[in-house]
């Protein structure tokens, strides 16, 4: 029987001493070993995710209604607001359950559909450019600032599926993945779960389960935080410039990565100078990494 998303919140998270101090239930961690996903997490709550959205949209009001493209990669690197949301307890605690509790926020995207724009994720695996090691816990946090359902073409994912790296192709259709990626296996759609969320809730994702997006067909903008948080543990794939990470939480012994630098207020220049730095390595290692993608995978691309 296919598993859907967990309708009863509660059932996820926990703070009764049987967990031993954890926030997630024994369920939900096996769930998310077995299945590799969990949907709905409590998390920020909806007040906090309407403060998020407002100051995102006065940012984009600057913009004259559109976020810039290169602030939508890593934006936590530019407005301390975004910064204080990937450090927030609530958000943490969840990972430190699955991954350990020496996290690093390896990076974070803005994802935003407005009304009918046409916007959508092919089937992929995460884990395809992004350099790092894919036999470790890598865990996406996808936090909602707007409702995220069916409609408005929420996150979806195959149970299981987190098993082992596919092979990745150019897509068909221009998706709104940085290389148009999509897996190369066919996928059944009636294995598909829908991760649909409140907002202030998240959903969290092994970086290897496969997972797309529709477009929004409903009335609302669909926003959402995606953070992707590692075990400080994680080695980069062999042969990679040095990769830039925020420390959130416990301690860093093993120096595989630089450390980033929080914002000290919105789009301040030394940010906004860090950001760029930071986001040109980001792409010099997502074009490298797709490269090794034959040899990781044992495929011809």
């Amino acid at each position: 029987m296919r598993p859907e998303a967990v309708t009863d919140i509660q059932s996820l998270a926990s703070a009764d001493v049987t967990t031993g101090g954890r926030v997630l239930t024994d369920v939900a961690l096996r769930q998310f070993r077995d299945d590799g996903f969990l949907c709905p997490v409590p998390a920020v709550g909806r007040a906090r995710a309407l403060d998020l959205r407002q100051r995102l949209e006065a940012v984009e009001r600057r913009y004259g209604g559109v976020l810039p493209t290169p602030m939508v990669l890593k934006a936590h690197l530019l407005f301390p607001w975004l910064d204080e949301t990937i450090r927030d307890p609530r958000i943490l605690d969840p990972i430190e359950d699955i991954v350990g509790p020496d996290i690093f926020c390896w990076s974070t995207r803005l994802f935003i559909k407005n009304p009918h724009d046409g916007g959508f994720l092919a089937w992929h695996q995460d884990l395809t450019y992004w350099g790092l090691d894919a036999s470790t816990n890598v865990v996406t946090a996808w936090l909602a600032l707007s409702p995220a359902t069916r409609i408005s073409g929420v996150t979806k994912v195959v149970p299981g599926t987190h098993r082992k790296l596919v092979r990745h192709r150019k897509g068909k259709k221009a998706s709104m993945l940085q290389r148009g990626q999509e897996i190369a296996v066919d996928v059944n759609e009636n294995d598909a779960v829908y991760m649909e969320l409140k907002p202030g809730d998240m959903s969290l994702h092994h970086g290897l389960i496969f997972h797309a997006s529709d477009e929004n067909q409903g009335d609302d903008r669909r926003i959402g935080l995606a953070i992707r948080y590692i075990s400080t543990n994680v080695r980069p794939l062999v042969g990679l410039p040095r990769d830039h990470v925020t420390l959130v939480r416990g301690n860093d012994v093993y120096g595989y990565y630089d450390h980033e630098t929080a914002p000290l207020s919105d789009l301040d220049a030394a940010a906004v100078e860090h950001h760029r730095v930071v986001c040109d390595r980001y792409k010099e290692i997502h074009d490298l990494s797709a490269k090794l993608h034959p040899a990781i995978v044992g495929e011809t691309a």
